[in-house]
């Protein structure tokens, strides 16, 4: 990718490497890309294009023929836009394309009037047309789930910031298999935490681990932290203050009070706090975006919520052969 820092600086665009698929976009516009390693991007866009195309012949493609075309994406529906890293490593997988994001396309930046009748023009792509629809469905897939993620996870984030609570609105693990970078993406766009990013990222010892060690707490804890040593956080998830107590006592970076009544949860994260209050308290389970408010507390550092990347309503995009 070629690096003109004066050009950025200015907000102009920029060209990436002309080799294969060019690209005009800014740092403004997608300030977060750079978080994506664009070896590990590109396997994984490969990988959903050769979902799409399983018998490696695209008779579709053979119809239309190689002739250079331009195809324009259109926002559709209201929400955040997100998912631009993953639109242009579709079409640098597809080779021999360029794109041209308008200067309106930017990441995190919300469109609340777009609408079939209102369609916003955020892009133009061109190429051989048979890699333009070869790339078409591939690309508005991880665009518009990115895009709702950052849009539902943007919705709780203003209400956390209006309710003036200073905690953070996060994820979970659970996601799409397959498409958790992009899940993951979304929620960064939106303003909200990743937690974890898998398995490996930090330690986090639910019921089952507790119950398979025997039922206790201390030593899962204490076995996790020889081997996770300095550099892993450890957390717990507990069903009881006495529970949370328990973790920390044995050396917990994080409590998890795990479906919990709100007015109970604030309770037991006072008391909490007063003994721990170096470590950080997550509430988390059946939490949506109408009851978030109930759980905000002082004593609550985070609040977490599967439905961010479960439940998330896709914003709509065209792509469409300019003719």
């Amino acid at each position: 990718m070629a690096d003109d820092s004066n050009t950025a600086q200015s907000g102009k665009r920029r060209k990436l490497d002309e080799s294969t698929t060019t690209t005009t976009i800014t740092e403004e516009q997608s300030p977060l890309s750079s978080l994506l390693p664009p070896p590990q991007i590109r396997t994984i866009i490969t990988q959903y294009l050769q979902d799409d195309i399983p018998s490696h012949f695209d008779v579709g493609g053979h119809v239309v023929g190689n002739t250079i075309q331009k195809a324009e994406l259109w926002m559709k529906s209201p929400g955040v836009l997100a998912g631009i890293p993953f639109f242009n490593a579709t079409f640098d997988v597809c080779g021999s394309c360029q794109i041209t994001w308008e200067d309106i396309a930017m990441e995190g930046q919300s469109y609340p009037n777009a609408s079939g009748d209102n369609k916003i023009k955020l892009a133009t792509v061109t190429g051989p047309v048979s890699h333009l629809l070869r790339g078409e469905r591939t690309a508005l897939n991880t665009l518009s789930r990115c895009s709702g993620v950052a849009t539902l996870s943007n919705e709780c984030v203003q209400i956390a910031k209006s309710n003036q609570w200073k905690g953070l609105v996060a994820g979970t693990r659970k996601t799409t298999p397959g498409f958790r970078l992009v899940e993951k993406y979304g929620l960064l766009v939106g303003g909200a935490a990743t937690h974890r990013l898998d398995l490996s990222q930090m330690v986090m010892l639910k019921d089952n681990h507790v119950w398979a060690c025997g039922g206790s707490i201390e030593r899962a804890v204490k076995k996790a932290r020889v081997v996770s040593g300095f550099s892993q956080k450890i957390e717990v998830e507990c069903q009881s203050l006495a529970e949370a107590m328990i973790a920390a006592e044995a050396g917990a970076d994080v409590v998890m009070l795990d479906n919990f009544e709100p007015e109970q949860l604030k309770k037991d994260a006072k008391v909490f706090k007063e003994k721990f209050p170096h470590v950080t308290v997550e509430a988390s389970g059946g939490i949506t975006m109408e009851t978030m408010p109930d759980y905000f507390s002082e004593d609550v550092d985070v609040i977490s919520q599967g439905k961010l990347t479960q439940g998330y309503d896709c914003v709509d995009f065209s792509l469409k052969i300019v003719h």
